[in-house]
């Protein structure tokens, strides 16, 4: 084979999504000369296997971004991050400028409201809380930085699902915790949810498949889900 005659091909995937790990193993598959890196903010202790290298952790900010895309010799940026992500993917904007290096921004498409949904749709988490009426059972499916906000709600039971154990006790003076990642079909989660009689669910519309299974179960028991759209935090 002739040897390679400019700088290596490395693509810095911004992941910590399915539809991330999915890239990366296409990446690795259609690229083998390529260095497919895929970075993840570190949140979840045990994530999933992915495909090429992995780095974990923040940049620093604009500039960290910034200078590792130059120093790492990144030639193509992609943003698959979690919709939400915000932070990050300003960042990504920004950084690549700064490096001039390619950006490709892979968004994933929210959820359509479908026949026989109930959505309550809010802009915010805050709207979310407030949304919730008194002396609900109600699954909070976020992530364990936005539990707090949901605290002032004495009057409700919450439960928390979510894929580590807590650093700490949740800030919730009412809650049960489940430990693990979302079901894979209608059916498990339909199981969770009788299970504990929940009576709502709050969520935020972030798309892909990784996560609609609740939405499909809440459909099929007729239960309203307060919906926090991506205009809110």
């Amino acid at each position: 084979m002739p040897g390679r005659t400019g700088p290596q091909e490395t693509i810095l995937i911004l992941g910590g999504t399915k539809e991330a790990a999915a890239l990366a193993r296409e990446l690795v598959a259609a690229k083998p000369d390529a260095r497919i890196i895929t970075s993840l903010a570190g949140r979840t202790k045990e994530p999933a296997p992915l495909a090429g290298e992995i780095r974990t952790g923040g940049f620093g900010g604009v500039e960290g971004l910034a200078r590792y895309l130059r120093e790492t010799g990144v030639t193509h940026l992609i943003d698959a991050t979690h919709p939400f992500a915000r932070q990050i993917s300003a960042n990504a904007v920004e950084a690549a400028s700064i490096a001039g290096v390619p950006l490709e921004i892979r968004t994933r498409k929210p959820w359509a409201r479908q026949p026989g949904d109930t959505w309550i749709g809010v802009e915010t988490l805050e709207q979310a809380r407030d949304a919730i009426p008194p002396r609900a059972r109600v699954l909070l499916a976020l992530g364990s930085q936005h539990i707090g906000l949901f605290a002032s709600r004495d009057d409700v039971h919450f439960v928390v699902r979510l894929i580590d154990p807590p650093a700490t006790p949740l800030d919730l003076p009412d809650h049960a915790l489940v430990l693990g990642r979302p079901g894979e079909t209608a059916a498990v989660e339909t199981m969770l949810l009788i299970a504990h009689a929940i009576t709502h669910i709050v969520c935020r519309n972030s798309g892909g498949t990784a996560a609609y299974a609740k939405i499909e179960a809440a459909r099929d028991l007729g239960l309203p889900v307060i919906m926090v759209g991506r205009a809110g935090c």
